[in-house]
């Protein structure tokens, strides 16, 4: 017998995931564990060396920190369950683990969505206003703009996670999925969930719609200013600068689009189950590669750290 926490919520959801496909589960758990360390000394890397190097104390590279422990973050909340799901029989995960990870990911995913808008703005004003970069993007409106990130996805999060975790399962617990979503949950309640499918949509469109329209106005005026620009080694520089956050949009939005502008009781999310998996494990495996393979400053700066530990380590061995 299904054991209940109260009258409608039950102790532990059922983690469906790929365990309809068992032969598949020990493959993705090589794959996911091996990202997540690539994930975790990717992102680490980057908030390390932006943190040591003065060179890399701007704001392109402030808002790069935050968005490397927004992935260790989000990526954390979901692959050590995931793993232990994939690895044994028990396909379970506690009512609170469950409620736990429904609120941080809600929170994290909402905030990458404000963080990638403000790095598109970013990016704006240096190569569109470069003469006043300096001016427009002071240290306080950086931390303000990351401040408004962070409190606005954790905003989301609490109204909508709240709301959907109010609703009536009547016992309902298999998800057929690796995580527990918003979308998710609303498809075991046992009531009417138009209103919080009215919310989900209002929130995505807050959230997903409008940092998406702020990143592609952004990166019209780039555009147009890059195109004035008569030299040709002028425009590969301002590309160069605008690549990898263009390459990091991509990835994001061509998931998240995917998986979260769906009706809450449509069966798509069992097609979306390997993009959802690329969404939280492998975009934050490569966003971290994108920076830092297209990008001198970084490399710069790990060579310049590596350099420093190694003469220090032969000195003290002198």
């Amino acid at each position: 017998m299904m054991e209940m926490t109260n009258g409608s919520s039950p102790h532990v959801f059922m983690l469906l995931g790929f365990s309809a496909q068992p032969s598949l589960e020990p493959v993705l758990f090589a794959v996911v564990s091996c990202f997540y360390v690539v994930a975790i000394l990717g992102n680490g890397t980057i908030i390390l060396v932006s943190c040591k190097d003065v060179r890399l104390h701007t704001p392109m590279y402030f808002f790069l920190a935050n968005l490397s422990f927004l992935d260790i973050s989000f990526t954390t909340s979901i692959v050590p369950q995931l793993l232990v799901n994939l690895w044994g029989p028990q396909k379970t995960i506690s009512y609170g683990g469950c409620v736990v990870q429904f609120y941080v990911s809600h929170w994290l995913g909402a905030t990458e969505c404000v963080l990638l808008a403000v790095m598109s703005y970013d990016r704006y004003a240096a190569i569109c206003r470069p003469l006043h970069y300096t001016v427009i993007m002071h240290p306080q409106l950086c931390i303000g703009l990351a401040l408004a990130s962070w409190l606005g996805g954790l905003t989301a999060s609490l109204v909508g996670s709240t709301l959907t975790m109010l609703l009536p399962l009547c016992g309902n617990n298999r998800i057929d999925h690796f995580i527990c979503e918003m979308p998710l949950i609303m498809q075991l309640a046992c009531v009417d969930t138009s209103l919080n499918e009215v919310e989900m949509y209002v929130a995505s469109f807050i959230f997903v719609v409008l940092p998406l329209g702020l990143i592609l106005v952004s990166y019209g005026h780039i555009a147009w200013a890059v195109l004035k620009i008569k030299s040709i080694e002028g425009r590969r520089k301002a590309f160069n600068t605008c690549s990898s956050h263009m390459a990091v949009v991509s990835l994001f939005y061509g998931s998240i689009i995917f998986m979260y502008l769906q009706p809450a009781k449509s069966n798509s999310h069992k097609q979306g189950k390997f993009i959802a998996l690329f969404y939280t494990v492998a975009t934050p495996m490569l966003n971290p590669l994108i920076y830092t393979l297209r990008n001198k400053d970084v490399k710069n700066a790990l060579w310049h750290i590596a350099s420093e530990n190694s003469c220090g380590f032969v000195v003290k061995q002198m």
